[in-house]
């Protein structure tokens, strides 16, 4: 690839629809799905789109998710943050940036917590809470805000009560975990979100192991080998994840299927389409787009030779939208068969919460299509506020309204 072609920073405009990856991005996985990739400090790293490539990356233990052993670089400018010289310290308890064998350590404490069973035990639980959100919105007079009457509060409750936070403290910890999220900020902003949420989960996790509880808190912090700040950080992570990221995909995958309203009449009309439909979803967004590996050696990959101590930049947008690995990767259809995406990761670090992570979209979508099925949106798309400003995709705010009564 010729110097020009080389992007110089991360392409993240979303000039090809509120949906698509960046055109920049699709053009380079259909080229090079392994591209050199400059950084705003001038280091010269990787860009990885294509599926087979990235589902190869995050399985090869070569690439390493700890941000202590080399310097991670930054692909797109950071107004306010001082350019990384030197490897940042690791952060006890947070798992997602370690590696085999502490990654296992931790990872394994919280497996019971999150299996197959459990989470099927809690699926009423997460029906209730979602069906009570939406008897809440169903009162209202439209038109409302999704985001904020239903997508958000619904990840939240399931989350509060299976870690064991308290749902009043909610406003402090939405607060700062959006903030914590918003890409282009000094280092004394995100420092400051991320401390008052650190602060708030170590005095919680104290009372923990105190006083335990019935939930996974109360579980992790029964073992004596755990450190409070271990305990905080693995704390830090699980309630940004759990709420986070679901609450996006609820609101977005809602603003998808109304400006697909044939598939949404075809789910208001046929409940046993869901499954199939939220699994198309999450690989249609993958509001969770962008992550980090960091070379240890020199790992060869598609034919490329990343150098010890690159920075590779993955998208995951990009890899589930591969025309090589999915038949009109670029359209949504809830029939496809999407088994396989890449949204919750591969390897190691695929995602420990995304049974219950289903389990909820399923809840949501299932409930909103069954009794609001003349939603629609309340302002054109193209004012729709999309979260281009976040490290997790979605919409600030998606103003709704419907004909006819909320169906019990």
């Amino acid at each position: 690839m010729s110097e020009a072609l080389i992007p110089h920073g991360l392409p993240t405009e979303r000039d090809a629809g509120p949906f698509d990856p960046p055109q920049a991005i699709t053009r380079l996985r259909e080229a090079r799905p392994v591209s050199p990739l400059r950084f705003p400090d001038g280091h010269d790293g990787w860009l990885v789109t294509g599926y087979d490539a990235v589902r190869q990356l995050m399985a090869d233990t070569r690439f390493s998710s700890r941000q202590d052993i080399g310097v991670l670089h930054v692909p797109y400018e950071t107004p306010g943050m001082p350019v990384a010289t030197e490897p940042s310290p690791p952060v006890p308890g947070l798992f997602i940036a370690m590696d085999p064998p502490e990654h296992t350590r931790l990872r394994r404490k919280l497996t019971g917590a999150f299996t197959v069973k459990r989470m099927r035990g809690l699926e009423e639980r997460v029906v209730d809470i979602t069906e009570r959100r939406l008897d809440a919105l169903a009162r209202l007079s439209p038109p409302v805000d999704l985001v904020g009457e239903f997508a958000l509060p619904v990840p939240s409750l399931v989350i509060c009560e299976l870690l064991g936070v308290p749902y009043e403290d909610r406003d402090s910890f939405q607060v700062n975990s959006a903030r914590f999220l918003v890409r282009d900020q000094s280092l004394d902003e995100k420092m400051a979100a991320y401390g008052a949420m650190t602060t708030y989960l170590a005095e919680l996790v104290t009372r923990k192991r105190a006083e335990p509880g019935e939930d996974v808190l109360s579980d992790l912090a029964g073992h004596d080998d755990l450190t409070v700040e271990e305990l905080t950080g693995a704390a830090f992570l699980l309630l940004l994840a759990g709420h986070e990221t679901t609450a996006n995909l609820l609101a977005l995958g809602t603003f998808a299927l109304l400006e697909h309203p044939e598939q949404w009449a075809e789910l208001c009309g046929d409940p046993d389409l869901l499954p199939g439909a939220v699994e198309e979803l999450l690989r249609f967004l993958s509001v969770t787009d962008i992550v980090y590996r960091y070379a240890t050696e020199d790992v060869e990959l598609a034919g490329e030779t990343i150098a010890a101590g690159s920075t590779v930049v993955v998208s995951l947008l990009a890899a589930n939208r591969d025309p090589k690995r999915f038949e009109r990767a670029g359209e949504l259809d809830i029939h496809r068969g999407a088994r396989g995406h890449l949204t919750f990761g591969h390897g190691v670090h695929q995602c420990l919460g995304q049974q219950l992570a289903r389990i909820e979209l399923r809840a949501g979508f299932g409930a909103l299509t069954r009794r609001l099925p003349g939603l629609r949106l309340a302002v054109p798309a193209d004012e729709v506020a999309l979260k281009t400003d976040m490290n997790i995709y979605g919409v600030h705010a998606l103003p709704v309204t419907w004909s006819g009564t909320a169906v019990r």
